[in-house]
C-alpha cells in the first residue's frame, strides 16, 4: 500500500509539473518585479500634486444648494470640494464609493457627463506647467484600470500627456482617477498584469478569474507539497547512492531541481498558498458577528448646515498662509469638522471655520465606543512608531495607497471579533479596523508572501537581498521542472 501511494505520488508531481512550472516560474519571476514596479494608482500625495489651489474668495455656492443639485436617492456620506481644470468642483459620494455625483461649485449645477475635450483639459491641467494632452478615447475598463473602486467613474476618459503617463478621467465627475506611468505600463505586463494573471480579466474568462486564480494556487500548492516529500523521500541523509551522490539523480537538470526543492521548497510552498489566501478563498477571512458601525462613530449623518462652509473654511486658511487644494467634510462623535489638505501639509478646523490642533484622545474614544456598542475597551495604545499590525509600505507596493500616519490611537475591544481600531488623533479618520480573522491573514498573506515586518523592510537592501534570492531559487526550481517537462513530454511524442 505504502509503494503504491508513493507511486502515485511521485505521477501526481511529475504531471502536476508539467501542467504548472511554467505558471510558477512566471509568477516567481513577476513577483520580483513587482518588488520594485507595481500596478498603476493614483496616491493621495500624486492627487494633491495635480490639483490647483482653491480659490479663497468667491468659491463656491453653499452646501446646501449643492446637495439639492446633486439629486441624490440617499444622502451621501463622503463630501469633498476639489478642482477639475482649475475650477472648483464638489464630490459627493457613499462611504463605500460606489456612486460618485458631481457639482460644479460655481454655478451650483450638477455634472451630467464629461465629454472628450473636458476629459483633455482636466488631464493637461492635472499634468501641469503647460503639459500637452491628447485623448486615447473612452475606455470601460483595460488593462490598467482593472480596480472595482473606479467602478463609479466608468467610462473613463484615457488620455496621453507629454511625460508619458496616462491620466484616467472620471467620464463621471472629471476628476483623474489613475495615473499610470510608461515604466508602469511598460514593467506592468512582466510584474502585476502576469501576477495577477489579468490576462484573464476583462473577456471571455472574466467572470471566472476569480476561481482560475484560486484553483491554480491550490494546484501550485499541491505541487509543492507533493514534491517537497517526494524530494525529502529520495534525499539519502545516511549513506550515498552508487553515484556517490545523495540525490538518485544523474542528469544535471534533475538534480538541481531535487536540490533547490530541498532547499527551498518550504519557502515556495508558503509563498503560493499565501498567494492563494490573499484571495480569501471561500471567504475564510470573513467572520460572522457585529461589524463596527462607521456611521455610530461619527455620530450621525452630515448636515450642511451644521458644516462650515467652503468659503469661511476658505477664507480662514488664506488668513493663515494656507492654500488648500482639497477639502473634507467629517463628522465626529457628532461634532462636524473640515479636513483641508495642500500638497505640503494639512488643516483641522472646527464647525466655526476656527483652526484646531487635532482630536483629543476621550473624543476619540467616545466615539469608537458607539462603533461596537456593549463592548468592552480593553486597552488604548498610542502607536508612535511602525508595529507589525500597523505599518507603511512604499506607494508602489499593493497596499502602499493606505496612509499610515503617527502618532495614531490604537484601541482593542473585548468584543466576540477582538476588534482593534486604530485613530487618527490629526485628522479624527479611521485609519484601520481589524477582527482576529484579518490579522490572522495578515500574517498568512503579507508576512508569509513579502516578510513585510517594518523591522525588516528598514534592513534594506538585506530585505531586498533575502526576497530576490528566495524568488530566483524559486524560478530556478520552477524553470528545471519546465525542462524536464518538456523533455518527458518529447520522450513520449517520440515513443508514440
Amino acid at each position: 500500500m505504502k509503494t503504491k501511494f508513493k507511486r502515485w505520488l511521485y505521477l501526481l508531481h511529475r504531471w502536476a509539473g508539467i501542467a504548472l512550472c511554467l505558471v510558477m516560474a512566471l509568477w516567481f519571476l513577476s513577483g520580483m518585479v513587482m518588488m520594485y514596479v507595481g500596478y498603476p494608482k493614483l496616491t493621495s500625495a500624486e492627487q494633491l500634486q495635480g490639483l490647483a489651489p482653491l480659490p479663497a474668495q468667491g468659491c463656491c455656492v453653499p452646501l446646501e444648494q449643492a446637495l439639492r443639485a446633486a439629486s441624490v436617492d440617499r444622502a451621501p456620506t463622503q463630501w469633498r470640494l476639489s478642482s477639475v481644470a482649475g475650477a472648483p468642483r464638489y464630490l459627493f459620494s457613499d462611504a463605500r464609493g460606489k456612486t460618485v455625483v458631481a457639482v460644479d461649485a460655481r454655478s451650483g449645477a450638477r455634472i451630467t457627463g464629461v465629454d472628450e475635450a473636458q476629459a483633455v483639459a482636466a488631464a493637461a491641467h492635472f499634468a501641469g506647467d503647460g503639459a500637452a494632452a491628447r485623448s486615447l478615447g473612452p475606455v470601460q475598463e483595460d488593462a490598467w484600470t482593472h480596480s472595482r473602486a473606479l467602478d463609479a467613474h466608468r467610462p473613463l476618459h484615457r488620455v496621453a500627456v507629454e511625460d508619458g503617463r496616462w491620466l484616467y478621467v472620471s467620464g463621471v465627475s472629471g476628476e483623474v482617477v489613475r495615473d499610470a506611468s510608461l515604466t508602469e505600463r511598460t514593467w506592468g505586463w512582466l510584474g502585476a498584469w502576469l501576477h495577477w494573471l489579468y490576462l484573464f480579466r476583462g473577456g471571455a474568462l472574466n467572470a471566472w478569474w476569480t476561481d482560475i486564480v484560486i484553483w491554480l494556487s491550490v494546484a501550485g500548492g499541491a505541487l509543492g507539497l507533493s514534491g517537497l516529500v517526494v524530494g525529502i523521500w529520495r534525499w539519502r541523509f545516511k549513506g550515498r547512492y552508487k553515484s556517490g551522490s545523495r540525490s538518485p539523480y544523474r542528469g544535471r537538470m534533475a538534480r538541481w531541481h531535487h536540490i533547490l526543492g530541498l532547499l527551498g521548497g518550504t519557502l515556495a510552498l508558503s509563498w503560493v498558498l499565501s498567494g492563494l489566501l490573499s484571495m480569501n478563498p471561500w471567504k475564510v477571512f470573513e467572520a460572522q458577528g457585529l461589524k463596527p458601525d462607521r456611521q455610530a462613530y461619527a455620530g450621525g449623518p452630515l448636515q450642511a448646515g451644521a458644516a462650515p462652509a467652503a468659503d469661511l473654511v476658505l477664507a480662514r486658511l488664506a488668513e493663515q498662509g494656507f492654500e488648500a487644494r482639497l477639502l473634507e467634510w467629517r463628522r465626529i462623535g457628532g461634532t462636524h469638522y473640515v479636513w483641508a489638505q495642500s500638497a505640503s501639509g494639512a488643516r483641522l478646523l472646527d464647525a466655526r471655520g476656527d483652526l484646531v490642533p487635532g482630536i483629543d484622545e476621550a473624543s476619540l474614544v467616545a466615539a469608537a465606543r458607539a462603533m461596537l456598542p456593549g463592548a468592552s475597551l480593553l486597552q488604548r495604545q498610542w502607536l508612535r512608531g511602525y508595529d507589525a499590525l500597523y505599518y507603511a509600505r512604499e506607494a508602489h507596493t499593493m497596499t502602499g495607497q493606505r496612509e499610515r500616519p503617527l502618532p495614531a490611537l490604537r484601541l482593542v475591544f473585548g468584543d466576540a471579533l477582538a476588534h482593534h481600531i486604530v485613530l487618527d488623533p490629526a485628522s479624527g479618520a479611521v485609519l484601520q479596523v481589524s477582527n482576529s480573522r484579518q490579522r490572522t491573514e495578515r500574517w498568512l498573506f503579507a508576512f508569509l508572501h513579502s516578510f513585510d515586518l517594518p523591522q525588516l523592510l528598514a534592513l534594506r537592501p538585506l530585505w531586498d537581498g533575502w526576497m530576490l534570492i528566495f524568488s530566483l531559487a524559486g524560478l530556478g526550481l520552477s524553470l528545471t521542472g519546465v525542462v524536464m517537462g518538456w523533455r518527458r513530454l518529447a520522450i513520449r511524442r517520440h515513443a508514440l
